[in-house]
């Protein structure tokens, strides 16, 4: 499908020789955080906060309200996401891992438990930075890259039941329902998936809970492939989606098309209270939470275009084209291909580097050494940890390599540049080596390590 829009501006891409490459890969301790965007070809690290802003976003910015309480950006910005997501309670906030912070600092203790599909690595770090764990339970099937459910996303509801029952209701105090499931690939979820979870929910009067930063494109899936839902618009389908829940967390960087913000919308009075107590002291005032009159303005336009259904068919349908070359010339992909990003199965990549030489990083940095492409590992630097009982190493059931597409932001020639890129790494994967870690933070530690390449015996 063609762009659904015209390119009014344009930003020069510098092209970098491959010993520059090296140079700066070294120091940056072979991660790519650490290498300056300047130096990227194709920059696929995230597509958070990476979007381009449409016309009617800029305009908006210069109607921003600067006042410091109740400004009218503030109204336009809250009446939106009460339009879309159903919930009477908005507080912004300054991007989604904020959002996170203030909701799990206040309603979380130690020792307590929230189940979800699979958790992001900020939603992790902020629930266990409270003393509670973060527990995955996404389906079987989520676990299985080469699996072509059409909902790998979906939380399992026995898991739930069980997970409940076990650790007693008193130590769940909420679901988590990533929509769609970044770690899982970028799978959707399915409105039947969402009814089970809730009627689960309810039956042991725990709340349930949405990260909805990719919400639209995870309802454009529900639209296009779950029976009975072929004749409705997305925007309905997310009121349905929403209406089951208790509340969602955002980040407005993903599916409001902006390049900052976030925000908590809520049914609950008392955790609102909680929140923006907290909010006020560590963010600001509650209606403005971090974030210019400017933001919450591009933020209301934002919310408003990603519902449009010609973006979104473009949308994934670039992703979607990038999957299918790398997948027609035999490159190990995550199946069906997700909304925001390609995932290259770094396990089946290099089968002969373990997940304890991180070969999602090996396969990122040759990514960028040899072609300029900027990617993100999601697995065993990312999630792998220590046992707190055995001290044994855990890693991920899944070792990933997110190749993340802004939105609005690159042509389908970028994207063949990627595929073409890709392709020729895998026919000389076998030289490829793993890697192993010289420094490490004590969390989020796949932000700032400092990793150097093994020897090859």
């Amino acid at each position: 499908m063609q762009e659904p829009f015209r390119i009014k501006v344009v930003e020069p891409l510098r092209r970098v020789t491959r010993e520059e490459r090296e140079r700066l890969l070294a120091e940056a301790g072979l991660n790519l955080f650490a290498v300056p965007a300047e130096s990227v070809s194709v920059d696929l690290l995230t597509d958070s906060g990476t979007s381009a802003m449409s016309d009617r976003q800029w305009a908006g910015l210069m109607m921003g309200d600067e006042s410091y309480a109740c400004s009218r950006n503030f109204y336009h910005f809250r009446d939106t996401i009460r339009d879309i997501f159903g919930y009477p309670i908005v507080i912004p906030t300054h991007q989604g891992r904020a959002a996170e912070h203030l909701l799990f600092s206040s309603v979380l203790k130690s020792g307590d438990v929230v189940p979800g599909n699979t958790h992001f690595d900020t939603t992790r770090a902020n629930i266990e930075h409270q003393g509670a764990e973060a527990r995955d339970l996404v389906i079987d099937e989520g676990l299985d890259p080469s699996c072509l459910h059409p909902f790998k996303g979906n939380l399992d509801p026995l898991k739930l039941d069980r997970t409940i029952r076990e650790v007693g209701r008193e130590r769940v105090p909420l679901v988590m329902l990533t929509v769609t499931n970044n770690s899982g690939g970028g799978q959707p979820v399915s409105l039947a998936n969402v009814r089970a979870v809730r009627e689960v929910c309810d039956r042991h009067g725990v709340p349930l809970i949405f990260d909805a930063c990719r919400f639209a494109e995870n309802c454009w899936f529900i639209r296009e492939r779950e029976p009975g839902c072929a004749q409705r618009s997305v925007k309905v389908i997310a009121r349905e989606l929403f209406s089951h829940g208790d509340g969602c967390t955002m980040s407005a960087k993903k599916d409001a098309l902006v390049n900052i913000g976030g925000f908590l919308a809520l049914k609950n009075e008392g955790w609102a209270e909680k929140i923006r107590n907290l909010l006020i002291l560590v963010e600001g005032f509650a209606t403005y939470g971090g974030l210019a009159g400017r933001d919450l303005e591009a933020i209301a336009i934002g919310l408003t275009e990603v519902l449009d259904e010609d973006y979104l068919a473009y949308r994934v349908g670039q992703v979607a084209y990038l999957g299918g070359l790398l997948d027609e010339a035999g490159v190990p992909i995550v199946k069906p291909v997700g909304g925001h990003a390609v995932y290259l199965d770094a396990r089946a990549f290099l089968p002969d580097v373990p997940q304890s030489q991180f070969p999602g990083q090996a396969l990122v940095v040759a990514l960028y050494r040899e072609f300029g492409i900027r990617a993100v590992e999601i697995g065993s630097l990312m999630f792998g940890h220590r046992d707190p009982k055995t001290g044994e190493w855990v890693f991920p059931k899944l070792d990933l390599v997110r190749l993340a597409i802004p939105r609005r932001v690159y042509t389908n020639e970028h994207m063949r540049y990627v595929a073409e890129s890709v392709i020729a790494l895998h026919r000389e994967r076998g030289r490829l080596r793993g890697l192993r870690i010289i420094w490490e933070a004590p969390a989020l530690r796949h932000f700032t390590a400092r990793l150097e390449e093994l020897v090859r015996p």
